[in-house]
């Protein structure tokens, strides 16, 4: 039981470094990421806020789905 843990903490932590490393490699290629119509930005003079609702509600929805599905192995 603990080998299986130890495996999936394993594969969890490099599935994150790759997903890291993407970012960065995209970051500095000039990719700045998405914002989908759901998303809310307000600028003003020199202020700016965004807060990605849509983008946090696909991303948790889709997470959700891979652990339901890992979950019921």
């Amino acid at each position: 039981m603990i080998e299986y843990w130890a495996r999936l903490i394993i594969s969890i932590g490099l599935t994150l470094l790759f997903i890291g490393a993407l970012l960065l490699l995209l970051s500095r290629l000039g990719f700045t990421g998405f914002k989908l119509p759901g998303d809310i930005v307000i600028r003003k003079d020199n202020f700016s806020f965004y807060f990605p609702l849509a983008t946090m509600l696909i991303i948790s929805l889709i997470l959700t789905l891979m652990l339901n599905f890992i979950g019921r192995r």
